[in-house]
């Protein structure tokens, strides 16, 4: 299996695709602040999740780069709550963007809980 059919990485892509999308439409002058903050920290949960999976054969690199990975996710809910705060994107944009940002978390989290599921040996 590759780390791009892993759930996690699916929808932490879709979400960053959709962040990026929407934050086009952010001020110019949040453009080195909260646009790039978002777009980074949504970004690096993909980047985690594929560095996790090609970490599997080592336990404790595989548990801490999805620890990474759930981190980022929360920095992204982070910078999700500033742009509503700011009015750069309505309440009901925020809610489906932090209610896949939950589900994300959610899906990391049962990796972390349950690395054997995805090829790791862990020791018995």
């Amino acid at each position: 299996m590759d780390f791009k059919d892993l759930l996690a990485y699916k929808k932490g892509f879709d979400l960053s695709m959709l962040i990026f999308d929407i934050s086009k439409s952010f001020p110019k002058e949040e453009t080195y602040s909260l646009t790039d903050q978002i777009r980074r920290s949504s970004r690096s949960v993909c980047a985690n999740v594929s560095e996790a999976y090609r970490k599997r054969r080592y336990p404790k690199h595989f548990v801490s780069k999805l620890t990474d990975a759930d981190g980022e996710n929360s920095e992204t809910s982070t910078w999700l709550d500033f742009a509503v705060a700011c009015e750069y994107i309505s309440k009901e944009i925020h809610s489906d963007f932090i209610n896949q940002s939950k589900e994300i978390g959610k899906l990391i989290n049962y990796m972390i809980n349950n690395p054997s599921k995805f090829g790791v040996k862990t020791e018995k």
